[in-house]
C-alpha cells in the first residue's frame, strides 16, 4: 500500500497535528536541514579550491603536474570513502531515524575539517603530513556519504505531495550554497592577501572557520528539527530487519541510481569543481578571476535548482533531465575548447553560467528521482549507497581522471571525454526511468 506525506493517514501517530501544523513543521524541518547541509558542504568543498596550494604543502616537490594529480587523488580518496559512509549512515537513518543520522555526521565532519586546517606541512614532518591529510579526507568523505542520502530522504518525506522535487532539491541547493560560500571566501582571501600570505597561512582559514564556527552552529540547528512522520509510522508498523528481497531491491535500485546520476555528478565535479583549477593551470585565467567566474556558475546552479524542480513537479522528472543529459554529450568538447583557447573573460563567464544551468537541472530533479525510487523502509540506505557510489566514481575522481587524461594524451581537451562518457553511461538509465512525479510515496 502506498502513502503520501500530504495524506492525514501518514500522521496517524501524531493526531495532535493538523494538516497546516504538519506543513509548518515540514517547512521548519526543511529550513533547519538545508542550513545544516549547506554549512557542512562548505567544509568539504574548501579543499578543491585550494588544490594547487595544498599540492605544494603536503607532497614532495618535483613535477608540478604530478603533485597536482596527487592532490586530486587525495580529493578522490575523500569521495571514495562515501560509499562506506553511505552504508553506515544510510542504515542508521533507516533504523534510528533520519534526524539522528544527520546529527551524528556533523561533529565528525567538523573535527576532521578543523584538524586539516591545523596540519603541519610536508616540509615540517615529511610524508606523515600526507598520511594525515589522507586520513582527514577519509573521515570527511565517510561523513558526507551519509549526509546527502539522509538529507534528501528527510526533505522528501516532509514535502507536500506536489512539491517533492522542490523540497528534495533543497538538499543539493544547500550543498551548492555551501560550496559557493567556500568559493567566495577563497576568492576574497586570494584577492586580499598577498601570494606569500595565502601560501603560508591564508589557505588554512576556511578549514579553521568550518571546524570552529560552522560545525557547531549546524549541529545546533539540526537538533531543533523533528523526525519525519512517514519514518515514524513505518518504524511503528514494520520491522527494521532487512529481508532477502529488501537487500535485492536495494542493490537493484541502487545500481539504477548510480547509472542515472553519473551524468549529474560528473557534470558538477568536472565543470564547477575541476574547471576552476583547469582555467588557472591550462587556460588563460588567473586564480582570482577563475574563482569569481566559478562562483557565478554555482549561483546559477542554485537558481536553476529551484526553477527545474518547480517545472518537474508539474510536467514530470524525465523531460528536463533527459534534455540536460543530451546537452552534456553534445557540448562538453566545445566547452573545453573554449576554456583552453579563449582569453575572453566574458565568453568563459557565459560558458560557466551555462554549465551552472545544466548542473541546476540535474540537481533540481535528481534528488526526487532517487527518493521516489525506494520505499520508506529502504529509502535512506538506497539513496545513500546509490548516490555515494556515483559520487565516488564519477565525482571524487573527476579531477584526477581529467588531469591524468591530459597527461596521457597531451591534449588539454581530454577532460571533455570523461564528461561525455559519463553522460553516455547515464542515457539508457534515464530513458528507462518510470515517471514518479505524481505517484504517492510508498
Amino acid at each position: 500500500m502506498t502513502r503520501n506525506i500530504a495524506d492525514t493517514n501518514v500522521l496517524a501517530h501524531t493526531d495532535s497535528y493538523s494538516t497546516e501544523e504538519s506543513l509548518s513543521a515540514g517547512r521548519r524541518a526543511a529550513f533547519l536541514t538545508v542550513v545544516g547541509n549547506g554549512l557542512e558542504f562548505f567544509d568539504f568543498a574548501s579543499y578543491a579550491f585550494f588544490a594547487t596550494i595544498i599540492s605544494r604543502k603536503f607532497f614532495a616537490q618535483g613535477d608540478a603536474a604530478t603533485a597536482l594529480i596527487q592532490t586530486f587523488a587525495v580529493y578522490g580518496v575523500g569521495l571514495l570513502a562515501r560509499p562506506l559512509g553511505a552504508v553506515v549512515f544510510g542504515r542508521i537513518g533507516d533504523v534510528k531515524g533520519r534526524k539522528f543520522a544527520l546529527l551524528v555526521s556533523m561533529p565528525l565532519m567538523g573535527v576532521s575539517t578543523l584538524i586539516l586546517g591545523l596540519l603541519p606541512t610536508y616540509e615540517a614532518i615529511g610524508v606523515t603530513a600526507t598520511i594525515l591529510l589522507v586520513a582527514c579526507r577519509l573521515v570527511q568523505g565517510f561523513t558526507a556519504g551519509g549526509e546527502m542520502g539522509n538529507a534528501i530522504t528527510f526533505l522528501i518525506e516532509w514535502s507536500p505531495p506536489n512539491k517533492r522535487a522542490l523540497y528534495s532539491g533543497l538538499s543539493h541547493a544547500s550543498a551548492t550554497t555551501g560550496t559557493l560560500i567556500g568559493a567566495l571566501m577563497v576568492a576574497v582571501l586570494a584577492g586580499s592577501l598577498g601570494p606569500t600570505a595565502l601560501e603560508s597561512w591564508g589557505w588554512r582559514i576556511p578549514f579553521l572557520f568550518g571546524g570552529l564556527i560552522i560545525a557547531p552552529v549546524a549541529l545546533w540547528l539540526r537538533s531543533k528539527a523533528e523526525e519525519t512522520p512517514l519514518f515514524l509510522e513505518v518504524q511503528h508498523t514494520k520491522s527494521t530487519k532487512l529481508s532477502a528481497s529488501d537487500r535485492s531491491m536495494t542493490w537493484r535500485l541502487g545500481i539504477k541510481t548510480v547509472g542515472a546520476t553519473a551524468v549529474w555528478v560528473a557534470n558538477f565535479y568536472v565543470f564547477l569543481v575541476y574547471v576552476p583549477t583547469y582555467l588557472i593551470v591550462h587556460g588563460k585565467v588567473d586564480r582570482s578571476a577563475s574563482l569569481w567566474i566559478t562562483s557565478a556558475g554555482l549561483l546559477t546552479e542554485i537558481i536553476f535548482i529551484f526553477i527545474a524542480a518547480m517545472i518537474a513537479d508539474v510536467i514530470g522528472r524525465k523531460p528536463l533531465y533527459l534534455g540536460a543529459t543530451a546537452c552534456v554529450v553534445v557540448l562538453s568538447y566545445p566547452l573545453f575548447l573554449l576554456f583552453q583557447n579563449s582569453s575572453s573573460l566574458t565568453l568563459i563567464f557565459a560558458a560557466i553560467v551555462f554549465c551552472g544551468l545544466l548542473a541546476g537541472i540535474f540537481a533540481g530533479i535528481g534528488p526526487a528521482i532517487m527518493g521516489e525510487m525506494f520505499p520508506t523502509r529502504l529509502r535512506t540506505t538506497g539513496v545513500s549507497i546509490g548516490f555515494g557510489v556515483s559520487a565516488a566514481v564519477f565525482g571524487g575522481f573527476a579531477s584526477l581522471i581529467s588531469e591524468t587524461l591530459i597527461k596521457l594524451t597531451g591534449s588539454d581537451i581530454a577532460p571533455s571525454l570523461f564528461a561525455i562518457a559519463s553522460a553516455l553511461i547515464s542515457l539508457p538509465f534515464v530513458l528507462s526511468l518510470k515517471e514518479t512525479a505524481h505517484t504517492p510515496l510508498e
